[in-house]
């Protein structure tokens, strides 16, 4: 008997989640109305899970939160990654599925992430169910994308990328219209470390800074000078960001303050500096304050490299994504400086990131990690059927 064509095989993807289309958004919809922080995902976890369970896959749920499924009984194995939490944002949207946890909102699309995944979990049972699948699709259900250096790290370490080949997600895009996917071979994202610093220093008054070791003018000092001397000091083609998101210091306007303390993020394009920038920025630091006889505490905490995806994961991506919308579905895209924890499964296997479309066109453009982040929710099935249709072409890619 001849093989199943591809064909044939993503012809059922594409009913499979058209008939569940109603079903994923009024999933995703709840989802939205109910975000849990990185690593409280408990109830979006068993939510998952029993939706999986009854489709035919197998569910492995984590220590933590988070779940493993998988689809197929033998044969090369490839993976789709999915995130699973929210952010402490207030959601500032006004749809009938606002969140109802305040100060938590799905402000960068992890929700449609989690149903698009489930909803390829769907169209690969079908596949499975009809023996059109040749090997076998691990879904993970990530927790803690949004904490550095980010929950991919514990996947990884329970055994989620045992025996995979290849691997992939999608990433809501707010820039790009629904209908399109971003696409890029080699860096897509930056490496982002989290850096905090705390001066301690002797304080006193305004009229006697001769007296006092001047913390805030110390302070001010290392805010503008770290940025600029860091990009001197590392090949400028590495594109390296400090931006502070905190300043503290004092309470007063005639009092030098004893303690203050600043953080930010450390973000650069390329992994070779990313491997230099934390015991240069400690050296710079130190360089920095001693004149002004201050003690600084330096936390630097190591966050994610780059999403790098390679020749031929961008290629089966690419030709997923035209099975699924078209021609015009794939859009290049431009490396960003945003981290994303996605590098560390790609440290270890060949795979490919996408940036998913979430614009209506011709509608506003949102921003990701704000409150008013709106979606177009065509791109939930349309991220389905991306996210099957890559792990199919692969799978007949290698078998």
């Amino acid at each position: 008997m001849p093989s199943p064509t591809p064909s044939a095989a993503l012809e059922l993807l594409r009913t499979t989640i058209v008939d569940a289309e109603p079903e994923l958004l009024e999933f995703r919809r709840d989802l939205h109305a109910h975000p849990e922080l990185s690593w409280q995902e408990a109830r979006t976890t068993e939510r998952v899970a029993a939706r999986l369970e009854k489709a035919g896959l197998r569910v492995r749920r984590l220590p933590r939160s988070g779940l493993i499924a998988e689809v197929g009984e033998s044969g090369p194995l490839v993976a789709l990654r999915g995130d699973l939490d929210a952010l402490p944002v207030e959601d500032r949207t006004t749809d009938p599925w606002v969140s109802t946890v305040p100060g938590v909102a799905h402000a960068c699309g992890h929700d449609v992430h989690t149903t698009a995944l489930m909803g390829a979990g769907y169209a690969l049972a079908a596949l499975h169910d009809a023996g059109l699948l040749p090997g076998r699709v691990r879904l993970l259900f990530q927790p803690a994308e949004e904490v550095m250096p980010g929950g991919a790290l514990d996947l990884i370490a329970l055994g989620a990328l045992e025996d995979v080949e290849r691997i992939f997600c999608l990433h809501c895009d707010p820039s790009l219209d629904v209908g399109e996917v971003g696409l890029r071979e080699g860096p897509l994202t930056g490496a982002a470390d989290a850096l905090g610093v705390q001066l301690r220093g002797k304080g006193g008054h305004t009229s006697r800074p001769h007296l006092t070791e001047d913390l805030t003018f110390a302070l001010g000092k290392l805010v503008t000078e770290l940025p600029a001397i860091l990009s001197r000091r590392l090949d400028p083609r590495a594109g390296v960001s400090v931006v502070w998101g905190m300043i503290q210091a004092g309470s007063t306007h005639n009092v030098i303050p004893a303690t203050g303390r600043v953080a930010g993020t450390v973000r650069m394009l390329d992994a070779v500096a990313w491997a230099d920038a934390e015991t240069l920025v400690r050296e710079l630091v130190a360089q920095i304050v001693e004149p002004y006889g201050v003690v600084a505490e330096i936390g630097y905490q190591r966050g994610v490299p780059p999403v790098v995806n390679d020749h031929l994961s961008t290629g089966l991506l690419t030709r997923s994504v035209e099975a699924a919308i078209g021609e015009t579905g794939p859009v290049p895209t431009q490396q960003s400086l945003g981290g994303e924890d996605f590098g560390w499964y790609l440290d270890r296997v060949h795979g490919a990131m996408g940036r998913l479309g979430t614009r209506t066109p011709g509608g506003p453009t949102y921003d990701l990690h704000q409150g008013d982040l709106r979606v177009d929710e065509r791109a939930v099935a349309i991220g389905a059927r991306v996210l099957a249709g890559a792990a199919l072409l692969s799978l007949h890619a290698v078998g």
